[in-house]
């Protein structure tokens, strides 16, 4: 499985007890939606290798699944697997509604402002923690607008579209360079 088609879902971060269960991060607002899993993805060595679930339950702790593996039996087989990455193939990924969107989703949209209309394209969404942001890409200049909420009026998945209402002199300061 390319890496690429794939979403981060979490990481492995300790081994629990001696019979192979390890204890999971799970990187996302509702990870009871992935209290079914049957496979997951490993990165091991630079590559995603597939890892079937024997068991998993949800821990008292937020966010946090005990997890068996298929053929994972001892503290030792357990103890390889801890600090990994986990992931799951994009299609896994539960559908949004609305105007929620996964960021990967909206690569290439056609953004348009309240004020000033058509802005660009979107190249990517910029992760960086506590205030992502999109990248734009308008002629031969960059912008970036934060993504928030209070800025995105609007998500248009038939037309491909995000209508926003960027801070007033936010895109100025890009085109006006």
């Amino acid at each position: 499985m390319e890496k690429e088609k794939c979403f981060y879902l979490g990481r492995i971060t300790k081994v629990v007890g001696f019979k192979g269960e390890v204890a999971v991060f799970i990187d996302s607002d509702e990870p009871e939606k992935y209290a079914e899993l049957d496979a997951v993805f490993l990165e091991i060595g630079g590559n995603l290798i597939p890892f079937f679930v024997e068991n998993l339950s949800l821990r008292n702790k937020n966010n946090q699944f005990t997890i068996k593996f298929q053929d994972t039996d001892d503290l030792e087989s357990a103890a390889r697997l801890q600090g990994c990455d986990m992931y799951l193939p994009l299609e896994a990924l539960p559908p949004l509604e609305g105007d929620a969107f996964y960021f990967h989703e909206i690569t290439g949209y056609e953004v348009n402002d309240e004020q000033k209309g058509f802005i660009g394209h979107i190249l990517q969404v910029l992760d960086y923690p506590g205030n992502p942001l999109f990248e734009i890409q308008h002629n031969d200049k960059t912008l970036l607008i934060p993504v928030q909420d209070q800025f995105i009026r609007k998500l248009d998945r038939d037309k491909k579209c995000i209508y926003i209402a960027a801070p007033d002199g936010l895109i100025d300061m890009y085109l006006n360079e």
